[in-house]
């Protein structure tokens, strides 16, 4: 693991409580959090899915891949990830010297998240195609970076972060 940058990387689907949990983490490891979606926002002026309008998916993920070089060797504390930057090329292995971990979720508990289709409309009009397809070709890639995986389905975020807590290396 390495000495300079975050302590604990959270990676999963939007929806799965990594800012939740990660604000947990942070208070509990005394250290600071950062949202990496609202690091894009303040990098570019405009939301995330804006930018993937505005700009496409590929060169939406090569902003996100330059503004992540910056970040990670810069914030010693829990950082949260966007739910498509570990998919963008090159961030696997901008994470290997990090503590990852995947918070995962299933569909039906995702489609149970108040707000979630609201915060992303890019789900609409089919949301539980487009989460279904989202955690299909995702999981894999959440899978490969993480050091541990912690489930969340139904779960209280207390427990979820006792099991993250739990996961990190002894420091």
């Amino acid at each position: 693991m390495s000495t300079n940058g975050p302590v604990l990387v959270l990676v999963g689907p939007p929806g799965s409580g990594k800012s939740t949990i990660g604000k947990m983490a942070a208070e509990r490891l005394g250290v600071g959090f950062r949202d990496f979606d609202d690091d894009m926002t303040a990098e570019h002026g405009k939301e995330a899915g804006e930018l993937v309008v505005d700009f496409g998916r590929e060169r939406f993920q090569e902003l996100e891949y330059e503004l992540l070089v910056r970040v990670l060797p810069k914030h010693d504390g829990v950082l949260a990830l966007g739910g498509g930057t570990p998919t963008a090329p090159g961030v696997p292995e901008l994470l290997n010297p990090y503590h990852v971990v995947f918070l995962d979720v299933d569909l039906e508990h995702l489609l149970k998240r108040e707000g979630l289709v609201a915060l992303h409309p890019w789900l609409l009009p089919n949301p539980r195609a487009h989460l279904r397809q989202m955690l299909t070709d995702r999981r894999p890639i959440y899978t490969e970076v993480a050091d541990a995986i912690v489930p969340t389905n139904g779960r209280a975020p207390e427990d979820i972060l006792e099991d993250v807590l739990a996961a990190m290396p002894v420091r």
